[in-house]
């Protein structure tokens, strides 16, 4: 898979931009706006003023390079009171630590100026990672030359970026629910849905020759999951396999089905999405499109320092447990 077009677009001023507009090299841009020796006063003031002109900011991750000094890595993450957030960001401190990087976090679900928070993160790092989300166009952009990886994006960046692929485990799932016998499946897409990954879960079952219906839970916590499974279990087409949009949802599915007196996998097989560890705790235990943190985590790590406009590909897993 290609990687994403480079971070030099509109809007976004490079060292190379400054270097061509003040007629020096990038070397020699370096030294200015490091108050570095080796040029001339009126060289140093020409590249400032084409800098500013530019509306330019070197980042910390360069500055770190030439003047030496701890690296910084901002986290953005989207609400720790979820599960798949805290595991998140112990992966991220345990690559960065092995690569020799502190890290700073940013939970923009929770923070009470969410713009301000991702700012700030530009202001006192050398690179960003995390979710971003709807915003991410607007968030790089108050991030400037700060270099950016978008976990899972929804959609084509121009930036650095670490894809999530379930597909491979989408189909591993859709062909086992089909030989145990599923014949009205039932996937239960996020509050902000229509999401890719629903898409995916019903494309692989209506091409298997099911009858899939989609229902969207009124947000994407465990409690209206739970709600939202309890009108479908008592409705007139009772599902015999709920596909959730994450384990999180999931748990509130298994609880609804514990409510309404349903055996799981006897009367309906339940899975999320995500492979949060506390998925082995419940009984029965989750069946789970599983991702590997510690790989996301050090794939981002390597794009910030290799290549912060390149992508790389994390795949999914099927992990089967008790729940189907």
């Amino acid at each position: 898979m290609a990687g994403p077009p480079g971070l030099n677009r509109p809007g976004r001023a490079t060292i190379l931009d400054v270097a061509a507009a003040a007629g020096v090299s990038r070397q020699t841009v370096t030294r200015a706006m490091n108050g570095m020796a080796g040029i001339s006063a009126e060289t140093k003031e020409r590249v400032l003023a084409s800098a500013e002109a530019l509306g330019y900011r070197p980042s910390r991750f360069g500055r770190g390079l030439v003047l030496g000094g701890e690296r910084q890595l901002g986290l953005v993450v989207d609400d720790l009171r979820n599960p798949y957030s805290p595991e998140l960001a112990a992966a991220v401190v345990r690559a960065a630590g092995s690569h020799g990087w502190n890290v700073m976090l940013a939970d923009v679900a929770l923070a009470g100026d969410a713009d301000r928070s991702v700012a700030s993160l530009g202001e006192q790092t050398d690179a960003v990672i995390g979710y971003l989300g709807d915003r991410a166009a607007q968030w790089v952009a108050l991030l400037g030359s700060v270099p950016v990886v978008e976990l899972d994006p929804a959609g084509p960046v121009a930036w650095g970026a670490v894809l999530l692929d379930p597909s491979a485990a989408v189909g591993a799932l859709a062909e086992h629910l089909v030989g145990a016998g599923v014949r009205r499946p039932v996937v239960l897409d996020s509050a902000r849905g229509p999401s890719r990954r629903a898409a995916l879960l019903r494309e692989a079952l209506v091409a298997r020759g099911l009858d899939v219906a989609v229902a969207q839970a009124r947000a994407s916590t465990a409690t209206a999951a739970g709600e939202a499974a309890a009108a479908l279990l008592d409705g007139p087409r009772r599902p015999d396999a709920v596909l959730a949009f994450n384990d999180v949802m999931a748990i509130g599915v298994l609880a609804a089905c514990r409510r309404a007196g349903l055996d799981v996998p006897g009367d309906v097989r339940v899975t999320g999405v995500d492979g949060l560890p506390l998925g082995a705790l419940l009984a029965p235990t989750l069946t789970t499109l599983s991702v590997d943190f510690a790989a996301v985590a050090e794939a981002a790590l390597e794009l910030v320092a290799d290549d912060p406009t390149g992508s790389r590909s994390v795949a999914h897993h099927l992990l089967l447990r008790e729940s189907a």
